[in-house]
């Protein structure tokens, strides 16, 4: 399968701060590829890296069989990059924006392209409608019809679905799954792990690194135990509780549940309830359940930050 990115000791500093670490990255066509980390774990810096806009301070990179430092202008003439503050001009009609891109990119005969858009993000009917006045996941739409009107082969998404409201999420899934069918390669952000776990594979970055690139499912087996699931309340006073009196399990906090992996189940999760009962926590209920990407990520970071 071809190689449309491939990256060796990526880096880039800012001053003192290394925002990208030696980051060596490869990315295959039509793969819908994930990167996930915390605030300042370096995606932003690594995504305007790639599409040219940022030079690295060492290591190198290719897009698209083109090497970044001496074609970085080949290189963005076949990708699209929607970045997290895109920006659609208010004052200007859903036309009027698709159509100012197009002119930017030197698509001339853009008229039938900008139809199979407004189509296919099912922004017809608004058309006339000035951008200012569009809900969020309207304009995210729009802003990924202005990055698709020059037919990329690839794709890079920082935070795309970022503010918006979950149906509107939704649907932005559905249009980014009909691209991976139409063959554009997407390379993507996000702060929400349930949308990582769509992703063909997924890095998991955290200060300025790559800790490690796996599909979804595979990732999930680097944890080791079971994850319990205990539904309580007063689930702050069981977390602490928890944290301070049982360092040997990790326990993570979701809403009005606690996440527990351990790794004697039965004795560990009777131990537990014990302890949560004795402090005046009622448990409600306990169950065994499969690890997700957000519990593997936070145990990764737990284990990295305890070590450093």
């Amino acid at each position: 399968m071809e190689t449309v990115i491939s990256t060796a000791a990526l880096s880039r500093s800012f001053g003192s701060v290394k925002a990208v670490d030696q980051v060596t990255l490869t990315v295959r066509a039509g793969e819908m590829f994930g990167i996930v980390g915390p605030d300042g774990a370096g995606k932003t810096t690594l995504i305007r890296l790639l599409c040219g806009i940022l030079l690295p301070t060492s290591g190198t990179a290719h897009v698209l069989g083109k090497d970044l430092l001496r074609q970085a202008d080949e290189v963005k003439r076949e990708i699209g990059y929607l970045s997290q503050r895109f920006t659609l001009y208010g004052d200007l009609t859903v036309d009027e924006n698709i159509e100012f891109f197009a002119e930017i990119n030197k698509v001339h005969d853009y008229r039938e392209r900008r139809e199979e858009l407004l189509e296919f993000t099912r922004l017809t009917p608004f058309r006339a409608r000035l951008s200012e006045q569009l809900s969020g996941g309207m304009k995210q739409k729009l802003a990924l019809a202005c990055t698709l009107v020059h037919t990329p082969r690839l794709i890079f998404l920082d935070e795309p679905t970022t503010g918006v409201d979950p149906v509107s999420r939704r649907d932005f899934w559905k249009i980014l799954q009909s691209l991976i069918h139409q063959g554009i390669t997407i390379i993507m952000t996000t702060p929400y792990l349930d949308e990582a776990e769509r992703c063909t594979r997924v890095a998991l970055m955290n200060y300025g690194s790559i800790m490690h690139v796996a599909p979804p499912a595979e990732l999930k087996m680097l944890m080791k135990g079971t994850v319990v699931e205990i539904a309580c309340d007063r689930v702050r006073d069981g977390f602490r509780l928890l944290r301070n009196s049982r360092p040997d399990v990790e326990v993570q906090a979701f809403g009005d549940r606690l996440n527990v992996l351990v790794q004697d189940g039965g004795r560990d999760v009777t131990a537990i309830t014990q302890l949560l009962a004795a402090a005046g926590i009622r448990v409600i209920s306990t169950r065994i359940v499969p690890p997700t990407l957000e519990n593997v990520f936070i145990s990764l970071l737990t284990h990295t930050e305890g070590a450093s």
